[in-house]
């Protein structure tokens, strides 16, 4: 019989090792199934995580694809941190991009430079309003806050694509679902590089993930916010003992993940499309999760973890294009890699034991 029995003094050592150890067997069973399904495995590695960095205009798409992925896990790290399970960050991203594009589609003409504030200010906003129903129904009800961000994602998916489809159309569309090109004022610009010029897809909305990063590292560990949702995610009992408010911190980190999921949305369709489609995210918010999971739940180690992921994700494409390779598998890989990640962090905490059943018993 095997039982898991909590270690006293878990190693600082295996913390550190646990996702190092996890991306190995992430690598070792991809080869495993690209030898399998017929591939070269040595070639199908190098196409995932080694041609992305292979010149800097893919160096540049990478940090762009990155992006908004660590925006929203810093959202989610804070969630998780506190116990809070969001898993519709997907929702609010969504949101965030629909609120932002239909602020922006108001004033077709302006070249005021205070839009694209107050693009971010309203995606941020109806990105925590989203995630603020979850809040409410945790809070109030005890719903269970997986289920209800889950749906609300479906719930934003539809939506998005009513008011495209229906109020936001451009009528010169010819028939496509589309709105209007945002005015320039509400785009974010493309960012040169000094003595290089401009690479690739690279946008001025990519320094807000490298800003926000540091920034919500402060927050977790120097702030009394950032104190108690620690505490009241890791020692509940304590939290109450020290007159934390569990619901206060509920809706707070619920409606600050909202925020940076909504922020993302924005950022991403401001930077790279220009106008509001009935499909604006593909999978960020889900994919987040496994950034948030993969950094440790550490904001800084979310920099690293958004770029190792956005580094699969081009890999695969990379991979589609030069071997064949079915883009499914790109999402095998996410999926392996969470498993083994969520492995480590159990073993981290708990060790294994095996138990014989008495007789009688």
């Amino acid at each position: 019989m095997i039982k898991l029995t909590p270690r006293t003094n878990p190693s600082p050592w295996l913390s550190l090792l646990s996702p190092v150890i996890a991306i190995a067997a992430t690598l070792i069973i991809g080869a495993l199934i690209f030898t399998v399904l017929g591939y070269n495995a040595g070639e199908s590695l190098y196409q995932f995580f080694i041609s992305p960095l292979s010149r800097l205009d893919r160096i540049s798409d990478l940090v762009v694809k990155a992006c908004p992925l660590i925006i929203i896990a810093l959202g989610l790290v804070f969630c998780y941190r506190a116990n809070i399970w969001n898993i519709g960050a997907e929702g609010q991203f969504i949101l965030g991009a629909l609120a932002a594009g239909a602020f922006a589609l108001q004033f077709p003409d302006t070249t005021s430079p205070l839009l694209l504030p107050m693009m971010i200010l309203v995606a941020m906003a109806a990105g925590a309003a989203w995630a603020a129903i979850a809040a409410i129904c945790k809070t109030l009800f005890n719903a269970n806050e997986i289920l209800v961000t889950l749906m609300l994602s479906y719930v934003a998916a539809l939506l998005i694509d009513v008011m495209v489809r229906g109020p936001l159309r451009d009528p010169m569309a010819f028939g496509f679902p589309l709105t209007p090109m945002y005015p320039d004022a509400g785009l974010i610009s493309r960012m040169p590089i000094p003595g290089v010029g401009y690479l690739g897809q690279l946008h001025y909305g990519v320094l807000a993930a490298f800003i926000l990063a540091p920034i919500a590292w402060w927050l977790m560990h120097r702030t009394l916010p950032g104190f108690q949702v620690r505490v009241i995610g890791s020692a509940p009992r304590a939290g109450r003992f020290a007159g934390f408010s569990s619901v206060r911190t509920t809706i707070g980190v619920l409606l600050f993940s909202g925020a940076m999921a909504g922020l993302a949305g924005m950022i991403e369709v401001s930077a790279n499309i220009g106008q509001l489609q009935p499909n604006v995210s593909f999978g960020y918010g889900f994919t987040a999760i496994i950034v948030a999971f993969l950094a440790r739940l550490n904001p800084l180690g979310v920099i690293a973890a958004g770029l190792l992921i956005a580094m699969a994700e081009l890999g695969g494409d990379n991979a589609q294009i030069a071997l064949g390779i079915p883009k499914v598998v790109t999402g095998l890989f996410k999926g392996i890699l969470l498993f083994f990640l969520l492995a480590g962090a159990t073993l981290q905490h708990y060790k294994i034991e095996w138990t014989t059943r008495k007789a009688g018993s």
